[in-house]
Formats: C-alpha cells, structure tokens, sequence
C-alpha cells in the first residue's frame, strides 16, 4: 500500500507575525552565526512584542552530533516550551527534529508546536520526517526517520537566504536537485511525490544559476526556497537512494558539506544506477523521463540518460563544486583506508535501502573509486 502525507502547514514568504501571538514560552534551536550575527533577531524580535518568554539554544554546529542534542535536551525539559522554533539552515532544523524527538521520550510535548525557518535553499528538512544526527567518535551520520520529525508549520522567507555566501547556494541548490532526482527513481516513489518532485527540478532549472550568480534575484530566490521545500515534500515520502547513502558516510568521514557531497556524487551514482558502463538498467528510462522533463531528451533510452548525467555534471562544474572526491582535498591514502569502512556504512544507511538499483558493498566502492578519480563514461 502506497501513501502520501504532508502534514507540515507551509507559509509562502512569512507568518511568523500571525503564530507569535499564540505562543507563550518559546524554545529556540539555531547555530552561533545566527545568535552572535543578531539575525535571530527575526524570531526574538516577534516574540518581543508578543510578549512571549523564550530561551535560545546556539550551540548547533554544522552535522550536529549526538553531544549537542543531549544538551538542547536537558534544556528544553527544564524550560518546559509550548514552541520549539528551529532557525537556520539544515543543521538546526535536523537538531530542534532531534530534540523535540528525544526530548517527548520522558515529558508530554504534544501540546508543543514545532515551527522550522530555513535561512537556505537546499535540505527541505521544514517538511521532511529525516534528520541526520552525527556520533563524531565513530565517525558515522545516523538518518533519524519518523513521521513525529515532521515540524507542524513551515515559514519559506526568501530574504533569509539572500545573505549567504555563493559557495552555500551552490552546496544548497545542487541538493535540491539531488533529493528530486532520487525521489523521482526511488523504489517508493508515487504519483503524488512525482508531482512534487517533478516541480522541484523545473524550479531548479528556471532560478538555481540566477539564485548563483545575481543573489539579489528575490523571484530566483523564492523559486529556490519553494524547490527545496517541495523536493523535501517528495523525498519525506518516496524515500532517498544511494547518493545519499554514500554522501553521508563521505561527509561524515572527510568533512564535506552534507550538499557538496551530494553534488560530487551524483553523476557517478546515476551512471552506476542506469547501468552506463554495462548493459543499460530499468532505472535509465527513469532518467530519460527526467531529461524529457529538461528538454534533453535523445533519439535513445541511453542517450538521454547520459545527457541527464552530463547535466548534473554540468551543474557541478557551473557552480563550482569539486568534480570529484580528489579535486575536494581528500588525501588519496586516506581516501584508500577509509574506502571500505565508508561502502559498509552507505549500505547499512537507511536511504540506500530505497535505491533502484540493488548494490553490494563490491559496487559501492567501485563507485566511490570513480568518483575519487573522476571517471565517467
């Protein structure tokens, strides 16, 4: 039986005024940047003439680890909240998810509104049941994935994304793609996630370079904002695949932007998922659907699949993401002791288990060779 849910209330450009009223003791969940810049000041700010209490947790870094959630943990049970507001981008949305989750397993939240404002284009994590929480001892990203991580409204601001450098709209906005693209092919992928993921590489196509290189550009902007959360809208119910099975293990291991990651991978991943370099998969007429969708389409199945690989490459290189594992910075001997550790740990990871090609560890790590190097066909 297939279903499809989008429990999340999503608010187009604001409306943060509108909820501020309502609430009384607020929890909110952000990174040092946004509380030490003042640009928490958003929310603060609403809540101030609301005249609601709140408490602000900033210690969130980038691929928040299990330490950090134990903390905003103790605080939110001793703070007792009617709110959980989460402000920024993917990481403090997956550490209030986190939270808010660990935090229900010894007090009642249910009567506690859980509202996520993305500061990026990129995770969809506003309306997603993923997290991804880190344990830095091992080394290994660990994707929460539960129908209660879905926050209860979403507020899409463009403006918030204006400030932020070219290098993280670019991470971001090849994210986006990446999470459609694999909804769209995932072995759990429906009608209704087609739809949204469908939409959210139009968008893509129309407003990510504008977003890149004019990033005062607020209709590209908001075109992005509205990509990411509608590729989170079809990946929360499809499910993901490999390329982010592998990314979390390589982000994990090397340090590598959770987007950028995404983006060095994707075009290997893809030529392994539609059989490029032996004899063409089910899954490269999926991709010739995509490039129908982007006006590539080709005389054949696999022609069209490989113009869609060579798009995604194309993205990469026009935003300046590294081409490969090697061209990122990662030492090749230490690329080579880690390689094995990181295939057993993109084959446990839960999104893999939605690819739609079946993989061994054998294949992943073939893979993960060729996007060390470079190699397509």
């Amino acid at each position: 039986m297939n279903s499809f849910s989008v429990r999340t209330k999503i608010m187009e450009g604001g409306g943060l005024e509108t909820l501020a009223p309502k609430l009384h003791k607020v929890f909110i969940v952000t990174d040092g940047f946004m509380a030490s810049s003042g640009k928490v000041s958003y929310i603060t700010e609403k809540l101030d003439r609301a005249g609601a209490e709140y408490r602000v947790f900033d210690q969130v870094k980038a691929d928040p680890d299990i330490g950090t959630v134990t903390k905003g943990v103790d605080m939110i049970q001793e703070f007792h909240p009617d709110a959980v507001i989460a402000f920024g981008g993917g990481s403090p949305i997956d550490a209030a998810k986190a939270i808010v989750f660990f935090a229900a397993k010894t007090c009642d939240m249910r009567e506690c509104m859980f509202i996520a404002v993305p500061t990026t284009s990129g995770t969809g994590s506003e309306v997603s049941k993923f997290a991804v929480i880190t344990d830095p001892e091992k080394e290994v990203k660990y994707p929460l994935v539960e129908d209660s991580l879905l926050p209860d409204v979403a507020i899409l601001d463009a403006e918030l994304t204006v400030s932020v450098p070219p290098s993280v709209t670019a991470d971001t906005g090849i994210d986006v793609f990446t999470h459609a693209v694999e909804a769209l092919v995932s072995t759990a992928a429906t009608d209704f996630s087609d739809a949204a993921a469908e939409k959210a590489i139009k968008l893509v196509r129309r407003h990510l370079m504008t977003a890149y290189h004019q990033p005062g550009d607020m209709a590209a902007r908001q075109g992005m904002h509205n990509a990411s959360c509608l590729a989170g809208v079809a990946f929360s119910n499809s499910g993901l695949g490999l390329n982010h099975g592998m990314a979390h293990a390589l982000g994990a291991r090397f340090h590598i932007p959770h987007g950028r990651a995404n983006g060095i991978l994707l075009p290997y991943v893809m030529s392994f998922n539609a059989g490029c370099s032996e004899s063409l998969t089910p899954v490269a007429k999926r991709y010739a659907k995509i490039a129908r969708l982007l006006g590539l389409e080709a005389t054949s199945v696999r022609q069209s699949a490989l113009n869609l690989i060579r798009t995604a490459r194309r993205y990469v290189e026009q935003l300046n993401i590294p081409s490969s594992i090697q061209v990122a910075g990662v030492d090749k001997a230490e690329f080579e002791a880690e390689a094995e550790a990181m295939a057993e740990a993109a084959l446990a990871d839960r999104c893999t288990a939605t690819n739609p090609r079946p993989c061994s560890k054998e294949e992943i790590l073939q893979v993960f060779h060729k996007a060390y190097i470079g190699r397509l066909p």
